[in-house]
């Protein structure tokens, strides 16, 4: 039966491949293509259902594919079957399958039809290969990819402001998350000593062993997972990007925020609760933050004058008692109430425009006011206040911005004084002083030691910088290109394990990306002789290919899987040890901005109003 997990990410794979060749205009095509193979899916998922329950339902672990080893690392993709993975495959397919009939006549002659179900497509390959995921690396793949799917299906409008504007927020949300995994990945590494499985996690005297052994850093591991699924699951403070995302269509608002992609936190936490369910600061955390969220969500829900926001802040709220429901181990409760959640939350989602309607009617013909009750002075001062923090969704969005961006945003603004040219030089500079450290014998001594995480540092700064440049988009994609490679540098100069054809790896996907989007930039200054990230340029309404080939450049660049960059990544941080604490804080910081600082490139020039008013234009509002 282990062989049989495979076909789950092989159906959506090969079904995304074949869409993405179907022309546009074959609207019918696309459409029995998706939901055939969708069906397909969820059969194959129910007979698997029947064969593991009669086999008294047994976990199915299988190792698939080695993509890396050495002695030291190994990625592997790894997949594990159990009633948690059983519980969302179900639901994912079943939902999938009822938003692709919905989506037929809702996105009728859309221009974008193709892209939609291309993108849903997609997103439901990475939806399987995250809840089929047997280890950390398989389920950061899916839980990128995802990230990626989200990007892309709010900003669906693409020629519209607030979409491109909410697509990059929410975004940079998510990267927060991202980096919390990627420091559990890089922890457990270090901890156990090999690449864990999730099976694994299930053996019960392995862990105790493990967590008595390592004291506080299992803590530190297991806060980083809490947090990566506060974020994901936009729980408190992190709620407030959640009605921002529904500015796409409302199919994909339904599947996405409120059905699936909203409780993979809840998923990351039962998946992992054999490791954390040790730890009382923990539970105590999670069910702290659960109850907090249903308690604002709550009173957010009832004081918002849009639907979408409404659904979105209920959601939440549920999700919350989610949190509460895995901390105290009633995870048969917990999955039920995630079945129902999202059933619920796409079915109100859907029937969203037309509810609004009869509520219109309804208010225009048989209208009556509330009657004020009598309170008195207290109460009244305490709803006042509670309803006014509920409007203001409890200043959540303001909290991100003044701690989690503003201090970029400064940062950058002081670094902007240093010309262009400046920075080249300074680059080149440093490369050539790592790559004699690099290929010296010295490694590993005292000045090695100093010169690594002050590498790590001025990379730090080259990606703020282009995060803040305005002028010139090809100067703030020479920037991440070099402070990718002095990331690089800070790595080789001081670990001699890693080799040459592990820095090969690490670069092959960065120097065709850095390539390809060199060339879409000085195309568009060919064009327009302009790349100034000072506003949107739109470039997409006539040049959509070229868009296409510069956002892959742009995912190739930051490392995402489909490169083998992502390897190199996986493989460079495996290499630093748990002492250099100052070289993984940066690193960590340096590869959550790098992201959203690369994109923000391709939403500027490719996405938002078009620049000349001869195009058709969007109200700015819209």
């Amino acid at each position: 039966m282990e062989l049989l997990l495979q076909f789950f990410v092989w159906i959506p794979l090969l079904v995304f491949l074949l869409v993405a060749f179907v022309h546009h205009s074959k609207e019918s095509l696309l459409y029995k293509i998706t939901v055939s193979a969708t069906g397909i899916y969820t059969f194959l998922l129910l007979v698997l259902a029947t064969l593991w329950g009669v086999n008294n339902s047994p976990a199915l672990h299988l190792k698939l594919l080695i993509l890396y080893a050495t002695d030291s690392v190994e990625i592997v993709l790894d997949f594990y079957f159990d009633w948690i993975t059983l519980a969302f495959a179900l639901v994912g397919s079943i939902l999938m399958l009822l938003l692709l009939v919905f989506s037929r006549y809702y996105l009728h002659r859309d221009e974008g039809y193709k892209r939609f179900f291309t993108t849903l497509q997609f997103f439901f390959l990475s939806y399987s290969i995250l809840v089929f995921s047997g280890n950390y690396e398989t389920l950061f793949i899916g839980w990128e990819f995802i990230g990626i799917c989200s990007f892309l299906l709010i900003g669906f409008y693409r020629d519209r402001y607030l979409p491109v504007k909410n697509s990059l927020k929410v975004l940079s949300v998510f990267r927060l998350g991202d980096i919390s995994l990627i420091l559990v990945m890089w922890m457990s590494h270090h901890l156990w000593h090999q690449n864990i499985t999730f099976a694994q996690l299930n053996d019960f005297s392995l862990v105790q062993q493990h967590f008595s052994e390592n004291g506080a850093y299992t803590v530190l591991v297991s806060f980083m997972i809490v947090l990566a699924a506060i974020i994901k699951s936009a729980q408190f403070p992190f709620s407030s990007w959640l009605p921002r995302a529904m500015e796409g269509p409302t199919t994909s608002s339904a599947i996405f925020y409120g059905s699936l992609s909203i409780h993979i936190g809840v998923f990351l936490l039962l998946r992992t609760y054999p490791y954390w369910q040790y730890s009382i600061t923990i539970q105590s955390s999670v069910i702290s933050v659960g109850l907090l969220t249903s308690l604002i969500g709550i009173s957010i829900a009832k004081v918002q004058a849009s639907v979408k926001a409404q659904i979105a802040y209920s959601s939440v709220a549920q999700i919350g008692l989610m949190f509460i429901e895995v901390a105290l181990g009633w995870h048969t409760i917990a999955l039920f109430h995630f079945a129902g959640n999202a059933f619920l939350r796409t079915y109100q989602l859907l029937v969203s425009p037309s509810v609004m309607s009869y509520t219109i009617h309804e208010m225009l013909f048989s209208f009556t006011p509330k009657v004020p009750k009598t309170q008195s002075l207290l109460s009244q001062r305490i709803y006042n206040t509670i309803y006014v923090l509920s409007i203001k969704e409890w200043n959540m969005d303001s909290f991100q911005r003044f701690w989690l961006w503003e201090p970029f945003k400064w940062l950058g603004s002081r670094i902007q004084v240093f010309s262009f040219k400046t920075t080249v030089i300074l680059q080149f500079i440093l490369h050539i002083i790592a790559l004699t450290l690099t290929l010296s014998n010295n490694k590993q001594s005292p000045a090695a030691e100093l010169i690594s995480p002050v590498y790590s540092i001025i990379a730090f700064f080259y990606i703020v910088k282009a995060l803040s440049e305005r002028e010139n988009a090809i100067h703030a994609w020479v920037s991440l290109t070099g402070a990718l490679l002095l990331l690089m540098f800070s790595v080789t100069i001081l670990i001699p394990e890693f080799t040459i054809i592990q820095i090969y790896i690490y670069l092959s996907g960065i120097i065709v990306s850095f390539i390809t989007g060199m060339y879409c930039l000085y195309q568009i200054k060919k064009l327009d002789n302009d790349t100034s990230l000072h506003y949107y340029h739109g470039h997409t309404y006539n040049n959509k290919k070229l868009g296409f080939v510069f956002l892959l450049s742009c995912l190739g660049l930051v490392g995402l899987p489909f490169t083998p960059s992502f390897i190199g990544i996986d493989v460079m941080l495996s290499h630093i040890h748990m002492h250099n604490t100052i070289q993984i804080v940066f690193l960590a910081l340096s590869f959550m901005i790098i992201e959203i600082s690369a994109l923000r490139i391709y939403s500027r020039l490719f996405t938002g109003m078009h620049k000349h008013t001869y195009h058709a234009m969007a109200y700015r509002s819209s």
